[in-house]
């Protein structure tokens, strides 16, 4: 990859950040998307630290342990993030503790997985639960346990 596509490359990451960002900025952008009791949406946690990304003249190399890849399909309840396509790297959380409010985690629920977005964490009867929702969705999903956790995104490529 040349530098002139290096540059385009950074450039149409940056233009989808700041869209992002400036809809996320627009109370009245995103019907239906409320991510917070503030009513606001809430970013993901930080996973991949700055010197675990190594950028070479020819690559960029992302250094992560225990991930997987994943390709979206029939999926339209994380729209505008991504829809069908878009692949994702996720990894194993170890333990509740690494997940937050506003993670995009992989769960099962009834033989299916769903990716979703972490809007409430709480503890209960029976331990550690998050609630979920689809970005694009009306509703909140059941109660989600750690067990049923596969993974928490931690890098979309479209």
């Amino acid at each position: 990859m040349d530098l002139s596509r290096k540059i385009e490359f950074i450039l149409i990451l940056a233009c989808f950040f700041i869209s992002v960002f400036l809809l996320a900025s627009n109370s009245n952008g995103l019907s239906g998307f409320v991510i917070s009791s503030e009513n606001r949406i809430v970013a993901p946690h930080d996973f991949i630290s700055e010197e675990n990304i190594k950028i070479y003249p020819d690559k960029i190399v992302l250094e992560i342990e225990n991930y997987t890849i994943s390709k979206y399909s029939n999926s339209t309840s994380m729209i505008p993030v991504f829809d069908s396509g878009a692949n994702g790297v996720g990894i194993k959380p170890k333990s509740e503790d690494e997940l937050h409010v506003g993670d995009i985690i992989t769960f099962r629920q009834n033989e299916t997985l769903i990716v979703h977005r972490i809007i409430e964490v709480g503890m209960d009867g029976e331990g550690w639960f998050c609630i979920t929702k689809g970005d694009s969705n009306n509703f909140r999903d059941e109660k989600v346990r750690f067990s049923e956790v596969d993974s928490v995104l931690v890098a979309l490529i479209y």
